[in-house]
């Protein structure tokens, strides 16, 4: 399965914006191919305002968060690994979300013709269907009592109108 990370960060990100708010990042800087402005760095941490007038270009891709913005008058572009991503927040009210650690997910199933194998069709659910024993059955009515059909000892489905 794909990370929920940058579904979760585009979407609050969009929320912030409806609702009037600043959206900030912290950011993980120790961690391999961030690029930000190292001279604001605290703790292996540093917070970026990603609101469109103090960003252009920005991308909340899959695989990293990306923009170019000025530090001190300098041009930057800045990247973002998703794993470095920690929290996505609103300046004003501090509501948001941090990015706990995400478990490594299995990879996403994938169909024959890409050098990937398809997995045993043994090992996943499937679907059968069961034939009634008696027409009653089959046709739905419901002369037995709930309690006689729960001791038949299969799972049936009651109308409720």
């Amino acid at each position: 399965m794909l990370s929920s990370r940058p579904y979760l960060a585009r979407a609050l990100y969009e929320w912030l914006l409806d609702n009037g708010h600043t959206p900030y990042i912290v950011v993980d800087a120790e961690r391999e191919g961030v690029n930000v402005p190292r001279q604001s760095v605290q703790n292996g941490q540093i917070v970026l305002n990603i609101a469109p007038s103090a960003v252009r270009d920005l991308y909340i891709e899959n695989a990293a968060v990306t923009f170019g913005a000025r530090f001190s008058g300098q041009p930057m572009e800045v990247v973002v690994p998703m794993e470095a991503l920690i929290a996505l927040y609103a300046r004003e009210n501090g509501v948001g979300m941090v990015f706990g650690h995400e478990p490594v997910m299995p990879e996403a199933e994938t169909s024959e013709g890409n050098g990937t194998q398809p997995k045993d069709d043994d090992d996943r659910p499937a679907l059968e269907s069961v034939e009634a024993q008696d027409d009653e059955e089959a046709s739905g009515t419901e002369s037995d009592s709930d309690d006689a059909r729960r001791t038949k000892g299969r799972p049936s489905l009651r109308v409720v109108k």
